[in-house]
């Protein structure tokens, strides 16, 4: 089924790039992976790029010394931490490592970032690389509670969780048994109490297919190859539990009552090669009953794998074929479904087809009725499946009924009523769910938009994430930058407000009110058990060749200002900011030992090192602070 709204084609600025983009991206697949039937939709394109809105729109510009009205937290991609943005100015505000080395902060430097990266038998990290995707936040009574964030590293299969007080990585989780770990989303309640109206589990689909344990068996017999979805505690960051599924997942929601999550599947086929991915008409949207799972595992019905002990229930389509005891459900959708979103009325799951032009709407209330046996075909739980573009890929809502959708191959946003598209589907050819069009530079991704994934969208601003800038920014070489561009969906037609380049390539990306989140800008010495709170208590203590220099930094020296330890000791440095003031950050950098990180005011970190050469070695701060900075430094002085 298609529509579309009338147009003209206004100013087109370049129509034989985007004739070029397009089609280069149909001719890479081939010929094999679009949807029969598929083709343009009518009405033109709208190539001329709108001007800022100036009656009765909003205004992207925030001025000198005003803050912005909303916190964006991005993915970082290819650079593994995580990014912290002002919106609607765009302005990056803070990076948060993650899985990476940070040399900023000293992240995978510092003991303590070590022992929440992980680290070998011999003290080097397991891991120096990572590939961020998605991030989501925590939840309470349907909107954020600025408590925490997550985010996943796809290459290494982990999950990292972000303290939203402090904006720091506080815990990584590697998940067994998985590889390719791409989509995650927390729950929105509790499943099973409704008493709980938090955030308590979050979920994370497995992308790859690999034998179960992977320890060498099954190379050559991709048949018993499998993908797992998997429930982390939000709080212990635990892996509660594991389920088989038929086919991979890509990404994830969940429903507001806490009680579904689900993910998008593009290889149903358990495909090796691209052209077996794409063989099949139609992929799923596979949803789990959260508490039957649970209460499977609380009845011991589960298995484990190889040396891990987390449960791992039978969520495959020959094991739940009741369904008043399944605890899985496979819709159907067309065929390489990218994305799968929540809308914020809590009624509707949607999934788009890439490959298929469609957009498919899934009522979660028939879900819930499938499960009690009231509904005889789970594909009966699709309410609407319509024609919006070219490559449709991801969802955000306005919470006035419309949906916003990406279409890679169109390099358009499409704007599209949720309600008008139910209405078609059932026969009113007369609804109108095409309602605007939006040319972006160029081939898009992810889309949010303010509140979006909450209950409380509130449909003033829209960013949208293109995976190609082509000429929209200075070239800086055969790498060129990626573009980021903000629009203004307050009134009917959408507005191109603003863009900026960003370093390749970041993902997904939330978008809340600044009022949800009150970090805090001073750490407490609580926080850390080997904090130095008196200057009395700095000094240097000896146990054999095991060195420890307990300092503290005040703005603008050290204590102590110098220490003597010997070639081959084991030196472990502990270091305070004693500053009480706000944005008063100290560093310390020890020259030849790949020593460098900062302490916030009232913070403490550590690190530790062998003595390699005698000689004198000024330590710094690296961090300015003070008239006096540069002259803000100390020695370690190496006896052979």
């Amino acid at each position: 089924m298609s529509q579309d709204i009338d147009k003209t084609t206004a100013g087109a600025a370049n129509p034989s790039r985007r004739r070029f983009l397009n089609t280069t991206a149909l001719m890479g697949l081939g010929g094999a992976g679009l949807a029969a039937g598929i083709t343009a939709l009518p009405g033109g394109t709208r190539d001329a790029v709108a001007a800022p809105a100036t009656n009765g729109g909003l205004n992207p510009h925030v001025n000198p010394g005003e803050l912005d009205e909303y916190y964006g937290l991005w993915s970082g991609g290819h650079t593994g931490d995580f990014r912290v943005l002002g919106i609607p100015s765009g302005r990056e505000l803070h990076r948060v490592p993650c899985f990476t080395p940070d040399a900023l902060v000293g992240w995978g430097i510092t003991n303590e970032s070590k022992a929440i990266m992980g680290t070998k038998p011999d003290g080097s990290l397991q891991f120096t690389v990572g590939d961020t995707h998605h991030t989501h936040a925590s939840y309470k009574d349907g909107n954020y509670d600025g408590r925490y964030a997550w985010i996943n590293d796809k290459i290494n299969s982990r999950i990292a969780r972000i303290r939203l007080d402090y904006f720091v990585c506080d815990k990584i989780t590697k998940l067994p048994n998985v590889m390719g770990f791409h989509g995650i989303f927390p729950d929105k309640r509790d499943p099973v109490d409704p008493a709980i109206n938090y955030t308590t589990r979050v979920f994370c689909g497995g992308e790859f297919h690999i034998p179960t344990p992977n320890d060498g068996r099954d190379l050559d017999d991709p048949t018993k190859w499998q993908a797992l979805f998997s429930c982390v505690d939000a709080e212990t960051m635990e892996v509660r539990w594991q389920a088989k599924i038929d086919g991979n997942c890509d990404l994830v929601a969940t429903s507001f009552d806490g009680k579904l999550a689900a993910a998008n599947q593009y290889n149903t086929e358990n495909g090796i090669t691209f052209q077996d991915m794409m063989a099949a008409e139609r992929d799923a949207c596979v949803f789990f009953n959260v508490a039957r799972i649970e209460q499977a595992v609380k009845d011991g019905k589960f298995t484990t794998i190889g040396d891990s002990k987390v449960p791992v229930v039978d969520c495959t389509r020959a094991a739940n074929t009741d369904p008043k005891t399944a605890l899985s459900a496979y819709v159907s959708v067309p065929k390489n479904p990218h994305g799968v979103n929540a809308s914020p009325d809590g009624k509707y799951f949607i999934c788009s087809g890439k490959l298929s032009p469609t957009a498919t709407v899934i009522e979660l209330e028939k879900v819930l009725q499938y499960f009690e046996g009231n509904v005889a075909d789970i594909d009966d739980t699709i309410v609407a499946e319509v024609e919006i573009g070219l490559g449709p890929l991801h969802t955000a809502f306005d919470g006035r009924g419309n949906a916003y959708t990406t279409l890679f191959l169109d390099s358009q946003i499409v704007k599209w009523n949720v309600d008008a598209a139910i209405r078609f589907t059932a026969g009113d050819t007369s609804a109108q769910y095409v309602v605007d069009r939006l040319d972006v530079h160029y081939q898009p991704g992810h889309i949010n938009a303010s509140q979006s994934e909450t209950m409380f969208a509130d449909g003033k601003w829209l960013c949208v994430g293109c995976k190609f800038s082509k000429d929209r920014f200075l070239p800086v070489g055969p790498l060129h930058a990626e573009n980021e561009q903000l629009i203004d969906i307050s009134g009917e037609k959408m507005v191109l407000a603003h863009e900026a380049p960003v370093r390749p390539e970041p993902h997904d990306f939330i978008i809340f009110r600044r009022e949800l989140l009150m970090p805090k800008q001073i750490y407490q010495h609580e926080d850390f058990p080997n904090a130095i709170t008196d200057i009395a208590n700095a000094g240097v203590t000896r146990d054999g060749n095991k060195v420890t220099v307990k300092m503290v930094t005040y703005a603008p020296t050290y204590d102590p200002l110098e220490f003597k330890v010997k070639v081959g000791d084991e030196v472990t440095l502990i270091l305070t900011n004693l500053d009480r003031i706000e944005d008063l950050t100290h560093g310390l950098a020890i020259p030849d030992y790949n020593i460098n990180f900062i302490v916030n005011p009232q913070e403490t970190k550590s690190v530790t090192f062998k003595v390699e050469k005698p000689g004198v070695y000024w330590y710094y701060c690296t961090h300015f602070c003070h008239a006096l900075h540069l002259e803000m430094r100390g020695r370690m002085l190496v006896e052979a």
